[in-house]
């Protein structure tokens, strides 16, 4: 598993988010008893985009490039992890609730007491039935009619019979819009 200060330096600093997600991360792979994803065999589902997520790509290996890494924008401090092997699944919650007042202003003090707190204090680690998530689809890419920048063919959209990319269409409908309402 990685060092925690590996991960640091992949973020580019320590803060009680990444703190908060290398905890979470290493007790959900310890839950479910896997090593880091080399590819697919893990798969992470997470309910927020903050810090603690980068910990969670470094530790487990689930990335979106690997189509392995889901985000729901929930807003809150849950990891999923499931393991396709073994057809495992976590979900591991931050206990923020737990959290001493008095040292919640002091990044540094923070984020070392969740590093040294005990699992039981500021997780909550549970099993649960995850729906297989489908392996990722690797998919053509294709010129967009109109600004000719390659887009993943599942995301083009029709344009008076053109097939241009999300941008390009909604910059399009912007245009036809403001002429609607000018008229």
């Amino acid at each position: 598993m990685m060092r925690y200060q590996e991960i640091v330096n992949f973020h580019g600093h320590e803060c009680p988010g990444l703190a908060i997600g290398y905890r979470m991360a290493s007790a959900g792979l310890k839950a479910i008893a896997s090593a880091r994803a080399e590819d697919e065999e893990i798969v992470s589902i997470v309910e927020n985009d903050a810090c603690g997520v980068d910990a969670l790509q470094c530790i487990s290996g689930c990335t979106f490039g690997k189509g392995n890494l889901i985000f729901r924008d929930y807003g809150k401090h849950v990891f999923t992890i499931y393991s396709r092997s073994t057809r495992k699944g976590v979900r591991v919650v931050f206990l923020d609730q737990n959290v001493p007042e008095s040292i919640r202003n002091d990044r540094e003090v923070f984020a070392d007491w969740l590093l040294s707190a005990p699992q039981k204090t500021i997780l909550s680690v549970t099993s649960v039935s995850v729906p297989e998530p489908e392996p990722a689809n690797i998919r053509d890419s294709v010129p967009c009619t109109n600004c000719d920048e390659t887009v993943m063919e599942s995301r083009l959209r029709n344009l008076n019979g053109k097939s241009v990319c999300i941008p390009c269409f909604e910059k399009k409908q912007k245009i036809k819009q403001s002429v609607t309402h000018d008229e």
